[in-house]
């Protein structure tokens, strides 16, 4: 779907329109629910599973929140098929959401770098290339220390309290990306040979029979380099939903897939929403706080179900309180 994307419906740079941001968002969106239907209706074959002993074998495997009736294999993998499903959609609604902030910083860095707004496409193709094999390795090396290590999952809990702590305090701050000091362009100025302009949409050239780097390429090392950032708080959060690392991976990409035509979605109005940085700082300390309290939580019947509603309620009070409470 990238290939395509990039070969035929953007084979000439240009300035991605609001309406083609909007048709773009609705199909990656479509996919999201497609897989979900997927998973609710094919959910076995993901491990496949195919009597009651690979079942629970696979449930207790990666912790899911059910409880099984032994005897009875039809009706307990429709219930793990629809716990699955349901995974899957709340932590793409998670990653989704926290891919929010990504595009507030993603506006900064073009603004700060001066790129041209017709090659904003062309980085962020190339960046979530990159974010998808970094959080490939993220994700599968997170899984494997949680199946070895269960002590994990608190610190991830405290990691996210923390960090939710502190996007609240600086909630009102002003973002601010200093282009000539930032960690990525000092690095790339000391070792690698960049030419001094931008030179059209080209990331590498060739001067008297040297391949330099040109600026836009710095500007993808900063992209990659902030989603590596986000991606410390968001696969830990994932992981609060659930232990399945395929779960959590399709969630990722489905999401990283959206971000690029949610981002010219959002451009021109994301500082509208004043207050999305306060909610998702609340979806954080949640998330944490129910990565901390886990066990308490299954004892007392708390599903992936309420997870869900109360992560959909944070979003959408803190979208509701925005345009409500505009912004003096």
């Amino acid at each position: 779907m990238l290939a395509i994307d990039l070969g035929l419906f953007n084979k000439k740079d240009h300035v991605v329109s609001f309406k083609e941001a909007a048709v773009m968002s609705a199909i990656w969106v479509s996919f999201a629910l497609g897989f979900y239907v997927l998973l609710l209706t094919e959910g076995e074959f993901l491990h496949g599973i195919q009597n009651q002993a690979q079942l629970e074998q696979v449930t207790q495997t990666y912790l899911h929140n059910i409880t099984l009736t032994p005897g009875n294999f039809a009706s307990n993998l429709l219930l793990y098929k629809q716990n699955l499903a349901l995974e899957f959609i709340t932590g793409y609604v998670v990653e989704y959401a926290l891919s929010v902030d990504n595009i507030f910083v993603m506006v900064l860095i073009f603004s700060a770098f001066g790129v041209n707004e017709k090659y904003y496409h062309r980085v962020l193709f190339w960046g979530i290339i990159g974010a998808v094999l970094m959080r490939f390795l993220f994700i599968f090396l997170g899984a494997s220390l949680i199946s070895e290590f269960n002590w994990i999952i608190y610190i991830f809990g405290a990691f996210l309290v923390y960090t939710g702590f502190m996007m609240f305090k600086g909630r009102n701050e002003e973002d601010e990306i200093d282009a000539e000091n930032h960690r990525v362009v000092r690095f790339a100025s000391k070792y690698l040979p960049i030419t001094p302009d931008y030179v059209g949409k080209q990331f590498f050239v060739k001067q008297h029979g040297k391949t330099l780097i040109t600026p836009l390429f710095v500007v993808l090392l900063v992209v990659e380099f902030t989603d590596l950032i986000f991606a410390v708080d968001s696969i830990p959060a994932i992981f609060a939903v659930t232990k399945d690392p395929y779960i959590v991976f399709f969630s990722n990409i489905f999401a990283i897939l959206g971000l690029r035509s949610m981002f010219f979605l959002l451009v021109n109005i994301i500082h509208k929403f004043h207050y999305l940085k306060t909610g998702l700082s609340l979806l954080l300390v949640f998330i944490g706080l129910k990565m901390l309290a886990h066990h308490y939580l299954d004892d007392w019947g708390f599903t992936t179900l309420h997870s869900l509603l109360i992560i959909l309620s944070i979003l959408t009070l803190s979208v509701v309180a925005s345009l409500a409470f505009p912004k003096k």
